[in-house]
């Protein structure tokens, strides 16, 4: 593609030729080739500008940067004649230009799918995979781009940022395109909008499903009212604005955005809207139950527990409504519908439960043991560990939570990444030693499960929190594999199974 189809008709003060040929595109100076473009990046640590010389003699034939030519002269000692075998286009912000141009490179693919994005504190990932599982079920070719993995129709691809730079998330529409895909439902990060990584992307729909403090502190948000404020950027870029209008920050969310909006929540006079909401347990599941009204209006049962679950399925109904599935097929499949590694049961037996969560924070897992409680299970117990070389502030919370809360806590090994485990179950002592609550510390995390359930009672609720979707377990910088359900099957496989309260292997039958 040329140069000047790029560019088009954007705001760029070029010095060289538009009229060349451009043969690839990328942001890594060192995978820049001969007649590429290289998109000279501000980093947060590094500038990407510091690398021209070295693209310019690799054989870049265009930069984008927010450098002048004067600069680029005059602080990295480039000459004329070096700049003479490359255009230098000078943008005001070239992160949003990589992803605008990245578009055009790519053939414009968001435009060819329906592209639904969903931002928010809580319930991106759970929603995210909701509306594909539905989608998909109805006869749409669907893709997913979230937290846990990119899946473009023909690969899955584990996710290292829950938005991907721009550059590579353009390439993913394409692949979709080319494996026939015709949507795709991806999660947006307050990061991803604040650093235009979804810049040149042709939303369709966007979700807001609730906010509250997060992601603040250094390389992330300054504070929650620019978290917020990011956040809200995706509603100047959707067709249409699907909002949970039970938050309290929905009002604000909604203020001023350009999009058509539509609301879902319990509360009186929403678009879609739950009421009658009642808690659903049998053979060793959790689920709810809803009246659904408004646009529609039918009985949902979703076997997820939780409020947090009404709202989650609510922003899935409404796409699906939006894109033409009809009310049974909604209802059918939200009764079927499951989410790896989000209040993921392991339906092990009929007498207690058993579930795997993400739950890796202390509000995450209040609010999660918030909803288990409504079950009135005989106990909860929970298990989980915390990250090293991650914040403190993060395990004494977490044990302080659990110590309040939960019935019975099981402290663990999570990822020790470089510290030593002993002291992050030590550090999540000092929490939890803030209250009375019942705890046991295990270091092995397999023994630790064994321990859960060959100690269950009857009407236990088991929460093994904090893996959730990883398969991984992460020591001093290698990943081992690690699938808690593998772990599960195994301590089946080697414990005398009559003796765990209510058998029934309905998982791994």
């Amino acid at each position: 593609m040329f140069l000047s189809e790029l560019i088009a008709s954007d705001s760029a003060e070029c010095t060289g030729r538009v009229d060349i040929d451009i043969c690839d595109i990328t942001n890594d100076s060192r995978q820049v080739v001969k007649g590429g473009l290289y998109f000279a990046i501000p980093g947060a640590k590094v500038d990407g500008a510091k690398f021209i010389p070295g693209t310019i003699r690799d054989g870049a034939a265009a930069i984008v940067t927010e450098w002048s030519v004067d600069k680029i002269k005059s602080e990295l000692e480039v000459t004329d004649e070096e700049l003479a075998e490359v255009t230098v286009v000078k943008v005001e912000n070239a992160r949003y230009m990589m992803g605008v141009m990245s578009s055009r490179f790519y053939g414009e693919p968001s435009k060819k799918l329906k592209v639904i994005g969903i931002t928010g504190t809580k319930g991106k990932t759970t929603t995210a995979y909701m509306i594909q599982n539905m989608l998909e079920r109805a006869g749409h070719k669907t893709g997913l781009v979230g937290t846990i993995e990119v899946n473009d129709g023909k690969n899955i691809i584990p996710a290292k940022n829950t938005t991907p730079e721009s550059i590579r998330l353009h390439k993913i529409f394409k692949d979709m395109i080319n494996n026939g895909l015709d949507s795709v439902v991806m999660e947006v990060s307050s990061q991803g909008l604040k650093l235009h990584r979804v810049a040149g992307v042709d939303f369709d729909y966007g979700i807001f499903t609730n906010l509250s403090p997060d992601h603040i502190g250094p390389d992330e948000h300054d504070s929650y009212e620019e978290y917020r404020d990011c956040k809200k950027l995706l509603f100047s870029i959707v067709k249409k604005g699907f909002f949970n209008i039970d938050d309290p920050e929905a009002a604000y969310m909604m203020d001023g955005s350009t999009c058509e909006m539509i609301t879902f929540g319990e509360k009186e006079g929403a678009d879609y809207r739950a009421s009658d909401i009642e808690i659903r347990s049998e053979m060793g599941t959790l689920g709810i139950e809803y009246k659904l009204s408004g646009k529609l209006n039918a009985d949902v049962i979703v076997d997820l527990p939780g409020d947090f679950s009404v709202h989650n399925s609510l922003a899935a109904i409404v796409v699906a409504d939006e894109m033409g599935v009809s009310e049974d097929k909604i209802c059918e499949i939200l009764k079927k519908v499951k989410v790896r590694g989000r209040v993921e049961m392991i339906p092990i037996s009929d007498k207690f439960t058993l579930m795997i969560d993400y739950a890796h924070n202390d509000m995450s897992l209040k609010s999660l043991i918030g909803a288990i409680r409504q079950y009135n299970p005989k106990r909860i117990v929970t298990l989980f560990g915390c990250g090293g070389n991650r914040s403190k502030d993060r395990r004494y919370g977490m044990g302080e939570v659990s110590g309040k809360y939960a019935d019975f806590s099981i402290i663990t090994s999570d990822n020790p990444r470089y510290e030593d485990p002993q002291a992050i179950i030590d550090d999540i002592k000092v929490g939890i030693g803030k209250t009375d609550g019942k705890f046991v510390e295990i270091i092995d995390r397999k023994e630790a499960i064994r321990y859960a359930i060959m100690n269950a009672v009857e009407g236990d609720i088991i929460i093994l929190a904090g893996k959730g979707h990883e398969d991984y377990q992460e020591i001093c910088g290698v990943k081992h594999h690690m699938d808690e359900r593998d772990l599960i099957r195994e301590i089946l496989e080697e414990e005398d199974v009559t003796k765990i309260c209510g058998y029934n292997n309905r998982y791994f039958a």
